[in-house]
């Protein structure tokens, strides 16, 4: 059977064994997937043992996606764009890097959720690496703005930097901004910062959502739920992010396998083996 993992540290909580067995089974294909924690000091030693042992490919989380994007000589457009990457497909020809978090936000948003992001005012909290994998096919949405909001703005700035010919291309507004001074009235707001690990307070004021805006964390069980409270109680239409893990793995699995398996039950099945309201 081709093997597969999900490489970080920490990496136990990973969902990705669950998903991909069921991707498995739904299209038949024959693989096997497993969680395998690196040293914080010895990722590229880890994956490079991995993928040596005939290992087929592997997701990559935090702490190393940019780590891995540099590992990978061959890389997507999506990948690039980041500058990270949280797939790796291993070839004969060379390791190919790619970048699913992003397409996996953007499909979660308007194919579950059901919310167009084209003309829309969309801001995004956070500049780490969760904001570099979405921003490339947020933009390719085509928002009619996008705001990247972050406590050091020159981060955020440095982003908008790297994307502009991007958002140039599809014709949306790119700015950086601070939390303070992010503007008001969005209809779609995506944290992307780690206050819901910390347990912190949502980092912006209630102003920032429009009227029914949707309001997602990328984090999803007991971590996004203060986010949740927090849009649910103004007026906000709250989604978790365990839908966004879910279209990014659907994408993965097609940069190994070639093929899309189908979403929607195994997001019904996870999130009832986790507990979860839909």
């Amino acid at each position: 059977m081709d093997l597969y993992a999900i490489l970080g540290n920490p990496v136990e909580h990973s969902q990705s064994p669950f998903i991909h067995a069921q991707f498995a089974a739904q299209t038949g294909q024959a693989l096997r997937y497993e969680r395998l924690l690196c040293p914080l000091d010895g990722f590229a030693t880890a994956v490079k043992a991995f993928a040596d042992g005939g290992a087929k490919g592997c997701n990559i989380t935090v702490p190393f996606k940019f780590e891995a994007y540099a590992l990978a000589p061959k890389r997507s457009e999506r990948a690039r764009l980041a500058g990270a990457a949280n797939v790796l497909r291993f070839d004969a020809d060379g390791w190919f890097g790619d970048n699913t978090d992003g397409i996996g936000l953007v499909r979660d948003i308007e194919q579950n959720a059901g919310v167009a992001l084209a003309g829309k005012r969309v801001l995004m909290l956070g500049a780490g690496g969760a904001a570099a994998g979405a921003l490339g096919p947020l933009i390719a949405a085509r928002p009619a703005e996008l705001v990247l909001a972050n406590r050091t703005v020159a981060k955020a700035q440095a982003l908008v930097d790297a994307h502009a010919d991007w958002a140039a291309q599809h014709d949306v507004r790119l700015i950086a901004s601070g939390l303070d001074d992010c503007g008001a009235g969005f209809n779609v707001l995506i944290n992307g910062t780690a206050s819901s690990i910390a347990g912190a307070e949502v980092p912006v004021s209630p102003a920032v959502l429009a009227p029914g805006a949707l309001a997602l964390d990328m984090m999803y069980g007991t971590n996004a739920q203060g986010f949740l409270d927090w849009a649910a109680a103004h007026g906000a239409t709250p989604r978790d992010g365990l839908g966004m893990l879910l279209e990014q793995a659907v994408e993965a699995f097609y940069v190994w396998r070639g093929l899309r398996p189908e979403g929607a039950p195994v997001l019904s099945a996870l999130r009832e083996r986790l507990g979860l309201a839909a």
